[in-house]
């Protein structure tokens, strides 16, 4: 397993070892004695979603105490994954880091808590998965602009999908970070 760290803090690029052979290929998509020393977290939850070509999911996160820290993959199709730093005393604060996941390049990234993650499907079919290392709380559900001004985020795709919730959210010059 390859693990890169990023421009900000915690945030990992991971890149599991692949065996192919005639019959496909065989990987290790999770393991905590690989991590130990970096994720300090434990994951009690995964989760998974189908999404068709142009949709935007985003930009997601729970307020503390039920933040979440993630470990986001592609298993079907391919994403542009967004992640966008709302730790206050970062240094990298409001600043996002986006990434192409694929069932084919099968990178990996671990979002620690304190931060908005979503994605736009590039692919039809595409099925995202994610591990989390809290239980999804309704009240404490947030969600930030996908296309905020002041985040001036590049999502690659033209005209996304996006549900109702996402229309709605919270500009990023009115946010008060809860971390």
């Amino acid at each position: 397993m390859k693990i890169e760290t990023t421009f900000i803090k915690n945030l990992l690029i991971i890149t599991p070892n692949v065996f192919v052979d005639k019959r496909g290929y065989f990987l290790e998509s999770y393991n905590k004695k690989s991590l130990i020393n970096l994720v300090e977290d434990e994951f009690v939850q995964d989760n998974e979603s189908l999404s068709h070509k142009g949709v935007l999911r985003g930009l997601h996160f729970q307020n503390p105490p039920y933040a979440q820290a993630k470990l986001v993959r592609v298993l079907t199709g391919s994403v542009l994954d967004v992640v966008v730093d709302l730790r206050k005393q970062s240094p990298t604060y409001g600043q996002h880091f986006k990434h192409i996941l694929s069932a084919e390049n099968k990178i990996q990234l671990y979002v620690p808590k304190g931060f908005a993650h979503g994605f736009a499907v590039l692919e039809d079919n595409t099925i995202f998965s994610y591990k989390c290392s809290d239980y999804y709380n309704k009240d404490s559900e947030r969600a930030i602009l996908w296309n905020d001004a002041t985040l001036n985020i590049d999502w690659q795709i033209k005209n996304p999908i996006i549900s109702e919730k996402d229309k709605i959210a919270e500009k990023f010059s009115n946010f008060v970070t809860p971390f």
